[in-house]
């Protein structure tokens, strides 16, 4: 599991790190940690009628799914990760460095590096000398250690193991900050700000996310206007195809169901209405990826159609979506499997409170054991070491429809195209199911109440407590909000006056009694009920994009070795350690109202010039 490999990862690093300092001159190379591998996992769009779409622009590389089939829209991947900026040789190259193999069929691993001087940098005659950090990675191992020399490192040994030169600060911080994106929304609708970003761990990451702004007629007002605020991650697993899937029709589906009842109703529809009508969407779209695409690829009798048509019913993933109506001032979240929101406000000691806004659907929450068990009788492994059937961690999800299909249909995909044979275990399908439980959250704008929507991967690393009281610390070193390009003194105004700082201190400002790790389903994170023995000090403020700051404080905050560490891993061996992330922060507030959604550019990451869209 990757809990116990994050828990041996940074004992060591607390044990090695003098060491590794101390012994610089002689190249040591000291062992970190042995990996346990993570959880295993079982293997269009039309637009919203009467609806004027608001969509932050796309900024990520897309990647084609496989098959070319002309009628069918391929899935794109949300991004396609590049690796870290470390040139790739054949040999390890540096000055008065070398390095010897062997070891009766093991790979003994040495290095000597051969210098007079204790400072980390020696100018000879031909070139400066530097002595630099590097990580050596193994099928059961990562170790750490020195190299002296200039010249890019990276090299492979004999058993497979890769030396690779760990990102500098720096370095580290420009991989946290690719993927970054904020946006300030000067709709005067309840929302003012929301920052978004990804970090990769999968090769292409199996994240994917969605923002998107419906404008409606109001009928309570002659002339006026509503919106309707969409925010979603979507985990992907066994591949990235569902995931965006997600991402290019899940609001789609769910707008439209939500059109037919507000329309349907002669003012506002009652609340089991809009549950219902969030839940039809779901289960409409995971009908078509699982259902009718079978039926497609039936018609089609071609295994080119059937490889993109089946991808996303083959693959799967969690989704998490969230409908803000800024008439209401209600915010519903609806959760399929183990991604999570949760709300941070202001409580009376100007201190912040967590509040979980989903519970995390799988087989170690008591509830969704009961639930399957109830469902599946007479079949004592339907949950099993706290899986379905003893494989799949997440009980409600998008695709896996080796868990949904029947036998015969199965049996049918495999004799005429490519799927697996059915499982013996599959006696009563379906066993997962897409269909999302929602809760419904009044907000207060004028309090500066904020949500953070991001999937496991962030919560594997922190406690609903951390998250919340790590934007508040974030909110205190924001005097006015950043702006750059697209900041107004009217925005910074609004800023200033909604999440002016209350309670400046050590710590985190959260009131801790208000956590429920470990309860009502949610998991506890890997590394214990506290990341660092001390939190102020283990946590750092130095990022402009919330949702960044979030990550870096996940992977380490001020242990910056850690840090660095953890963004230098490759894939697939960063899957060990780390998951894709994929986190959401939602500020908010009753701001000015010019209708604009404008690129925050300091809190985004700077590529290509990007516009909002309205």
């Amino acid at each position: 599991m990757r809990r116990a490999a994050i828990h041996a990862f940074r004992t060591s690093l607390q044990c090695t790190a003098r060491g590794l300092r101390s012994n610089t001159r002689r190249g040591t190379i000291s062992p970190l940690l042995l990996p346990t591998s993570r959880r295993s996992a079982a293997a269009a769009a039309a637009s919203t009628r009467r609806f004027l779409s608001t969509t932050p622009p796309a900024r990520n590389n897309r990647i084609r799914a496989a098959g070319d089939a002309p009628a069918v829209e391929p899935l794109r991947s949300s991004m396609y990760f590049r690796r870290a900026s470390v040139a790739l040789v054949s040999a390890l190259v540096g000055y008065g460095a070398y390095y010897s193999y062997g070891g009766n069929g093991t790979d003994s691993l040495v290095k000597r590096a051969y210098s007079s001087s204790s400072s980390t940098t020696t100018t000879t005659t031909d070139a400066a000398t530097q002595t630099r950090s590097v990580l050596v990675i193994g099928a059961n191992e990562l170790r750490t250690g020195t190299f002296v020399g200039d010249g890019p490192i990276e090299k492979t040994t004999d058993g497979g193991r890769r030396v690779i030169e760990m990102l500098d600060p720096e370095q580290a911080t420009q991989k946290l900050r690719k993927n970054e994106q904020s946006y300030f929304v000067n709709r005067g609708q309840g929302v003012v700000r929301y920052d978004l970003v990804q970090l990769p761990s999968n090769d292409p990451i199996e994240d994917d996310h969605v923002e998107k702004i419906v404008e409606i007629p109001d009928k309570s007002e002659t002339h006026g206007s509503r919106d309707w605020m969409f925010w979603g991650v979507f985990d992907g697993h066994s591949g990235w195809t569902t995931s965006a899937k997600l991402r290019q029709t899940l609001v789609t589906f769910v707008a439209r169901e939500l059109n037919d009842t507000y329309t349907a109703a002669s003012l506002t529809p009652p609340q089991e209405a809009i549950d219902a009508a969030i839940k039809k969407g779901f289960l409409k779209l995971d009908d078509d990826i699982v259902n009718q695409s079978v039926q497609k690829v039936m018609q089609a009798n071609n295994k080119i159609a059937a490889a993109e048509l089946l991808a996303p019913a083959l693959s799967g993933s969690c989704a998490l979506l969230s409908f803000y109506d800024s008439r209401s001032k209600l915010l519903r979240v609806a959760c399929t499997a183990d991604s999570r929101a949760v709300l941070g406000r202001r409580s009376a000691s100007g201190n912040w409170t967590a509040t979980p806004l989903s519970a995390d659907q799988t087989g170690s929450n008591p509830d969704e054991a009961a639930r399957l068990r109830k469902l599946h009788p007479g079949e004592p492994d339907v949950v099993r070491n706290g899986r379905v059937l003893g494989n799949l961690e997440p009980t409600r999800a998008f695709g896996d429809a080796s868990y949904k299909w029947t036998r015969e249909i199965s049996e049918k995909l495999r004799q005429r195209f490519f799927a697996r044979s059915p499982s013996s275990s599959l006696k009563t399908p379906p066993y997962v199911t897409a269909e999302p439980v929602i809760t419904t959250t009044k907000i207060e704008p004028e309090k500066g109440d904020f949500v953070v929507m991001a999937t496991d991967g962030l919560w594997e690393m922190l406690t609903n407590e951390e998250v919340v009281g790590l934007v508040g610390k974030w909110i205190e070193t924001q005097q006015v909000a950043p702006g750059g390009g697209g900041s107004t003194s009217q925005f910074d105004s609004v800023w200033t006056r909604i999440f002016r700082s209350r309670n400046k201190g050590a710590g985190l400002p959260v009131d801790t009694a208000s956590g429920s790790e470990g309860g009502d389903g949610q998991k506890t994170p890997f590394r214990g009920v506290r990341q660092w023995s001390d939190a102020a000090d283990g946590f750092v403020v130095q990022d402009p994009n919330v949702a960044t700051h979030l990550v870096r404080n996940a992977l380490g905050g001020k242990n910056q070795e850690q840090v660095s560490a953890l963004l230098t891993l490759p894939a697939p061996f960063s899957r060990r350690y780390r998951d894709d992330l994929t986190v959401q922060v939602i500020f908010f507030g009753n701001g000015e109202r010019t209708g604009e959604v404008v690129v925050n550019v300091d809190a985004t990451a700077p590529e290509e010039p990007v516009k909002a869209k309205l």
